[in-house]
């Protein structure tokens, strides 16, 4: 006997009681309750057991459907746990897989199969239905059209209610269609589909990844829902499905394939320093502080000084390319505080100019590749973050420091010889290097001594000025650089004058003491490069899971 049934009789008598006396009886929340409240709630469990029943029913008619379906081997969910129907039993006639990106003319007619993630399902009737399917950045349309041998209409219906994002085995012919699906990155084929099934259902989501990947023009000019930053950031994994996230964390893997291509081309060694060290790394005080055991630890700021001390380990030349971490309390679009770092570090036979400029064309070598190689994911992202590509010359563009400040006091900007250039500033400064010499990229030599880290090298002509560096993209600052003090007593007058205890650096000086090169070389923010290059305004775009004073999750 159900609990319903054992429960009826109980009811029936409070009833018959309520009658009788006339008066109220509790209820489970331990007010009163009256005759007509009885009744309702009388109402409500015949109301609730006559949708069970109909539930029930569509179920067993449901069933029934499948089990009298001709196409019924044809489609399905597989188990989660492995112990049901798998793809072994799904039956395809083909064991290879195809990934999206390779459908092409070439395959007319052939049968394929694909994983694809079910972008989004639209029925006409139901004999057809159509799908977007996605693998990364590249999408495909796909049918499912009803017909007496492969395809049911209860198979159209199954298709038709997939939930969007699910996870999709599917195998079908690859047809070329009467006009190019404009719908689609892939415009020339489309597949028919014979077998669907899904492999992983998507439960509700967050937001709609349709409306995470409009642009602003679109929102604004359809009344579209804009999708919040935060909202992105605490629900990452689904905004890293949108076709623009995936294509901007290629490009960001590609800046770091040719980073490394161009260096290893030129005889760089690519090394790994530790993150975890004794005393602040640059003397400062933006470090974090871990327990380590039983005394104090700091995050490293930067790899620098082991870049030096593999220098003069007769490295020659070496980079690195990992975490950095920067304890600054700076909730702005450009600053984390965990970022990748993009370093190097080279030995030169007659002056810093040597690495400064292989450095330039690094960027040019990476700006070159970034649009030929990778078009397509820039084209993708350019259609959610309009941009245009970065203009640079061959020819190196580089000011000196004095005139910097001249450009700006030409500009009415109030600023002393050796003052240090604010963002405010530097911004000024990229748009007049823009108007006057055409490009977004360029060079700023000969800083302050002042206003450099210890280890700078001062210039021996003006040694207020020192032998450092400093390069831009759209008006900001992307890499810092330098010649370093290869001589370990000047080495300790400049870490005293900078107010550091020598002690605290004292097996990186005594790196000097046994003859060391010089060299010289930087370091870049791989995710404020990626930025700047795509024009997208905040840093956090461009962080896979992005770490910054009010973020620590996901």
């Amino acid at each position: 006997m159900s609990q319903e049934q054992q429960e009826q009789p109980i009811v029936n008598e409070v009833e018959r009681v309520a009658e009788r006396l006339g008066d109220v009886v509790l209820g489970e929340d331990g007010k009163p309750l009256s005759k007509k409240a009885l009744k309702k709630l009388e109402k409500e469990r015949e109301k609730e057991r006559k949708r069970k029943e109909r539930e029930a029913k569509e179920e067993a008619e449901r069933l029934a459907e499948i089990a009298n379906d001709f196409a019924k081997n044809n489609y399905g969910d597989f188990a989660p746990d492995g112990r049901g129907k798998t793809i072994k039993d799904a039956g395809f006639t083909t064991t290879k897989w195809t990934t999206v990106k390779d459908l092409n003319s070439s395959l007319e007619g052939q049968t394929v199969r694909i994983y694809a993630r079910l972008q989004d399902a639209r029925a006409t009737g139901s004999s057809m239905c159509f799908m977007v399917l996605r693998e990364g950045t590249v999408t495909v349309q796909a049918l499912v059209v009803a017909n007496d041998e492969t395809v049911s209409k209860v198979m159209v219906k199954f298709v038709k209610n997939i939930a969007t994002e699910s996870i999709l085995a599917i195998e079908g012919k690859v047809v070329k269609p009467s006009e190019p699906v404009k719908s689609c990155s892939i415009h020339d084929v489309e597949l028919h589909a014979e077998k669907v099934f899904v492999v992983s259902r998507a439960g509700p989501l967050a937001f709609s990844l349709e409306d995470a990947t409009r642009s602003s023009a679109e929102i604004e000019a359809g009344g579209f829902n804009k999708v919040n930053l935060d909202t992105r950031l605490d629900n990452r994994v689904i905004d890293l499905r949108t076709v623009t996230n995936n294509a901007i964390f290629r490009v960001q893997s590609a800046v770091c394939q040719l980073f490394r291509e161009f260096l290893l081309e030129r005889n760089f060694t690519e090394i790994h320093s530790p993150k975890l060290i004794e005393s602040a790394s640059e003397g400062g005080s933006n470090v974090f502080e871990v327990t380590y055991f039983k005394r104090k630890a700091y995050l490293a700021q930067s790899p620098q000084l082991y870049k030096q001390m593999c220098i003069a380990s007769d490295f020659g030349r070496v980079f690195e390319i990992g975490p950095v971490f920067r304890a600054e309390d700076s909730n702005t679009h450009r600053h984390l505080t965990e970022f990748v770092g993009l370093d190097l570090e080279m030995a030169f036979q007659n002056d810093y100019h040597e690495v400064m400029y292989m450095i330039y064309d690094l960027f040019i070598y990476i700006f070159k590749n970034l649009e030929q190689r990778w078009a397509h994911e820039l084209q993708t992202i350019r259609r959610q973050y309009p941009s245009e590509p970065i203009r640079y010359k061959e020819e190196r563009v580089v000011l000196t420091f004095p005139e910097a400040i001249k450009f700006l006091r030409d500009s009415g900007v109030e600023i002393d010889d050796f003052e240090d250039l604010s963002t405010e500033n530097e911004r000024l400064l990229g748009k007049l290097v823009a108007e006057t010499r055409g490009v977004d990229f360029y060079m700023l030599d000969k800083f302050p001594s002042a206003i450099r880290p210890f280890y700078t090298m001062p210039d021996p002509e003006d040694p207020r000025y020192s032998n450092s560096y400093d390069f831009f993209i759209r008006n900001e600052e992307i890499m810092s650089g330098a010649q370093r003090i290869h001589d370990a007593d000047l080495l300790t007058k400049c870490i005293k004058e900078k107010g550091v205890n020598p002690k605290d650096l004292e097996h990186y000086i005594d790196a000097f003491r046994y003859g060391c090169p010089p060299h010289a070389g930087g370091g870049v923010g791989l995710e404020r490069v990626v930025m700047l290059y795509l024009g997208l305004g905040n840093i956090r775009r461009v962080s896979l899971f992005p770490r910054d004073p009010k973020r620590l999750f996901p």
